[in-house]
């Protein structure tokens, strides 16, 4: 397997996990940019959002309950945080595995990019 968060799913590569499911997997990125950055993916490669169909639905939803209750359980849900996902090399993708980034713990400027 080619893909670096598949490997990270399936738990080939070192990571800090911060929730699993069987359909979703979140850890800690290795080079944040905010005092929490958090990563929540699939655990079934899908590359992009453009990949996704009307089946998706409801995992993207739990997606973002996922991404909302770790800015929780972190502490970062009432002061705010932000949660991004990029698509294609255009927006900053770098990793072809959906993934949203969940960052908080400092105050974020706009535009962000």
């Amino acid at each position: 397997m080619a893909c670096l968060f598949c490997r990270i799913a399936q738990n080939e590569l070192p990571h800090t996990r911060a929730f699993e499911d069987e359909d979703i997997v979140a850890f800690a990125d290795i080079n944040p940019q905010a005092p929490v950055h958090l990563l929540v993916i699939p655990r079934r490669h899908i590359a992009t959002l453009n990949d996704l169909d009307a089946a998706d639905d409801s995992l993207l939803g739990r997606m973002h309950r996922v991404a909302a209750e770790l800015a929780r359980v972190r502490g970062i849900a009432d002061d705010g945080y932000r949660v991004v996902v990029n698509c294609n090399a255009g927006a900053g993708q770098t990793v072809f595995h959906l993934h949203m980034h969940v960052l908080g713990g400092r105050s974020m400027t706009w535009p962000p990019g």
